[in-house]
């Protein structure tokens, strides 16, 4: 009777799926994003190292398995019985890979490159939307999964040897083109539909190419450190440190500016000191030298001036990040911006605001924040 309760349950959800076929790989990346937007909270920690590996070695496994399945070597077997399931397996796994980056960096105050590197995968979804062949497009199937790799790897990686910096980062990506090149390598040889589908100097310069595009994203910083990430960031009237605490005083926002309580207009006396606080977010044990860097812009000549670079060094470990601030005297009025940055010159995130000196204004709505 059990038995076929649960084949009757099969029957009827492969059914479902087929009849909804057009929306389900969209529907199962989704649900790979929402089930880490849910589940996971700091990259360091054992839960969210072992789902994240295990969210890579399963998308492993399953697209072998899939690539496998249309040579029918596992006739009237149980593997081959899912194998209208492998793409929807695939997709869950890209979305929930996906957003474990998105995720980490999501707390950060600058989000634009963030956001610019899930837009990636999001084009590369839709993308395979459009070509009306799905996930089952194996150049594009290996592209992405080289993509979803190299990111996996470039985060997983310092967390787990305490050492971030350009060499890790080029050694990540080693470790994921090897890795990509060995999965397709090995379908290959063993998969005579494959062979018959994809001509493999092709799809190994389409996962070159991406690993030289990734590696300029990186160069030119439209990559952000990870696992760096900023928590806080904003400008201050005054900031004192006591017993291991931060009273940081600022100007709060108008009430309907519901996503932030800082105040990005500074309105400063003559020769009144500007302070910015940042909290950035490192693993555990991960040491690393961080600058902020004083940027104005020069109406004149229309281009953002740098003022100047001050550094600290920040250690890892703590919960709602890294507290440091840094400051200025004597600053310009108009449009000010701090870049936090490590000392290759990643950006972390910027701490954008406005300083307009009049004495006859006053700061309104000052508040004192612990962090």
């Amino acid at each position: 009777m059990k038995r076929t309760l649960v084949k009757f349950r099969s029957s009827v959800f492969r059914e479902f799926i087929r009849k909804h076929e057009k929306y389900a790989p969209i529907i199962f990346f989704i649900g790979g994003f929402v089930f880490d937007t849910l589940t996971l909270g700091r990259v360091d920690r054992l839960y969210d190292l072992t789902v994240l590996s295990l969210h890579m070695t399963f998308l492993t496994i399953t697209i072998y398995l899939f690539n496998l399945a249309d040579d029918f070597k596992w006739k009237n077997r149980f593997l081959l019985r899912l194998r209208d399931y492998y793409p929807l397996a695939i997709q869950f796994f890209f979305g929930a890979l996906s957003s474990a980056y998105v995720i980490y960096f999501s707390r950060s105050v600058s989000l634009s490159k963030t956001m610019s590197f899930f837009i990636i995968l999001l084009v590369l979804l839709f993308a395979n939307e459009l070509l009306k062949k799905r996930i089952s497009n194996k150049y594009l199937q290996f592209s992405v999964y080289f993509f979803i790799n190299f990111t996996f790897f470039s985060f997983i990686i310092p967390v787990l040897i305490k050492v971030m910096n350009t060499n890790v980062f080029i050694l990540s990506g080693l470790i994921s083109f090897a890795l990509t090149l060995t999965l397709i390598s090995v379908i290959y040889l063993k998969s005579p539909s494959t062979r018959a589908e994809i001509k493999l100097g092709k799809v190994i310069g389409l996962v070159f190419g991406l690993y030289g595009m990734i590696n300029l994203f990186y160069v030119f910083n439209l990559i952000p450190p990870v696992p760096l990430a900023l928590e806080n960031g904003l400008v201050a009237h005054n900031i004192k440190v006591e017993n291991n605490t931060y009273k940081v005083t600022f100007e709060t926002d108008d009430w309907y500016i519901f996503w932030r309580d800082h105040r990005l207009k500074f309105i400063s006396e003559p020769e009144e000191t500007v302070y910015v606080f940042t909290s950035i977010f490192a693993p555990t044990d991960i040491e690393k030298s961080i600058y902020h860097r004083w940027k104005w812009y020069n109406n004149q000549t229309e281009e953002w001036q740098t003022i100047e670079d001050i550094g600290y060094t920040i250690k890892g470990g703590r919960n709602y990040g890294y507290r440091g601030y840094t400051y200025k005297s004597n600053t310009m009025p108009g449009l000010w911006k701090v870049e936090v940055i490590t000392e290759e010159e990643l950006i972390i995130g910027v701490v954008d605001f406005e300083i307009i000196i009049n004495d006859t204004l006053k700061p309104v709505n000052l508040i004192e924040k612990i962090f």
